[in-house]
């Protein structure tokens, strides 16, 4: 999935990093990705650590890390995703709402691969309300779903908008591909929670912090996962078809600062990694400041290419790159 603030070209800077203060052996630590996404970080340590704590106020995250994080053990699962590749197409509220010739007109998806989303979502809701799959079962495959969908999805990138003309990756047929999680000897756990709240009740050894860096809402801007995740009734919004979504303080300059302090406050890890960049909200002075109130401190740096919403968009060499910072807080 191609995600804002996507860690994926970054693991081994962060890994390295994270080795460097903590020491290498992480196997019998718990290692909590408190503004986890697609869970990229957290699915990266899944193996090395004792136990991974995943956390994302989105649905949609929770879904894939309720997969990729909170199942450990094999389960059934080929010939279900065979019976979804397979279902008859249904024209529900993706294909009326989201998809070309639908009565909204919006083009995020093709005729048939809005009915070929609406079909496999409503069977694997039928599938759960029969107790025909178990919980982890049901997550997989609408994991599975999500990502499927998402790699015929008509956008430059993210949901904020479709594009007029149905691109050639779009047009292509979707096929339900299996969200292949690791399998570990341990469990690990897995929230959906405002992430100042979820700090006051759980413990560990690492924490990964990950927020937004600047105004951009990720509930905005992914809110048809969403959609798709929760298959609920609500009236579609504007243009884009919008559903009403959670607004992080993170994104706010007047209140990200205390957000954050408040956080490192009743953070009970040890060490705290946060990833930010050179240009959040918080600058890289602040971060360093408040995060010297509570302990030792160092700070980490890479350059790295940017996120870019549309890959053929033409900007010059200097401003696809940018700094990644991991500020390092042991805290006392």
């Amino acid at each position: 999935m191609n995600y804002i603030g996507s860690k994926k070209k970054l693991l081994p800077f962060l890994e390295e990093s994270i080795k460097k203060t903590v020491g290498n052996k992480l196997h019998d630590k718990v290692l909590c990705d408190l503004f986890a996404g697609t869970g990229i970080v957290a699915r990266n340590f899944k193996t090395k650590v004792k136990q991974v704590i995943a956390n994302d106020v989105e649905f949609y995250s929770y879904v894939l890390n309720r997969n990729y994080i909170g199942n450990f053990k094999t389960i059934p699962s080929e010939e279900l995703i065979e019976k979804l590749n397979n279902l008859e197409a249904k024209k529900g509220f993706i294909f009326q709402h989201y998809s070309e010739k639908g009565k909204a007109g919006r083009n995020y998806f093709t005729s048939e691969n809005g009915q070929k989303i609406d079909a496999v979502r409503i069977q694997i809701e039928t599938w759960k309300n029969d107790s025909k799959i178990t919980e982890n079962q049901y997550y997989f495959l609408l994991a599975s779903l999500l990502e499927s969908a998402d790699k015929i999805a008509n956008t430059a990138s993210v949901y904020g908008a479709y594009l007029k003309k149905i691109k050639p990756s779009a047009a292509k047929t979707m096929v339900i591909k299996p969200a292949l999680f690791q399998k570990t000897e341990n469990n690990h756990q897995v929230f959906q929670q405002d992430s100042n709240e979820l700090i006051k009740n759980i413990e560990g050894d690492i924490l990964y912090l990950d927020p937004p860096y600047n105004a951009r809402q990720y509930g905005a801007n992914y809110h048809l996962l969403n959609t798709i995740a929760k298959y609920d009734t609500f009236v579609p919004r504007g243009v884009t078809g919008l559903r009403d979504y959670y607004k992080s303080d993170y994104c706010k300059k007047g209140v990200v600062l205390k957000s954050f302090t408040d956080l490192l406050t009743n953070a009970q890890f040890k060490y705290i990694f946060l990833s930010y960049n050179n240009e959040g909200l918080m600058s890289e002075e602040i971060v360093k400041k408040t995060m010297e109130q509570f302990g030792k401190y160092h700070l980490e740096t890479t350059k790295y290419q940017r996120f870019k919403a549309d890959k053929t968009e033409n900007r010059n060499h200097k401003a696809n790159h940018t700094f990644e910072y991991l500020h390092v807080l042991e805290k006392l």
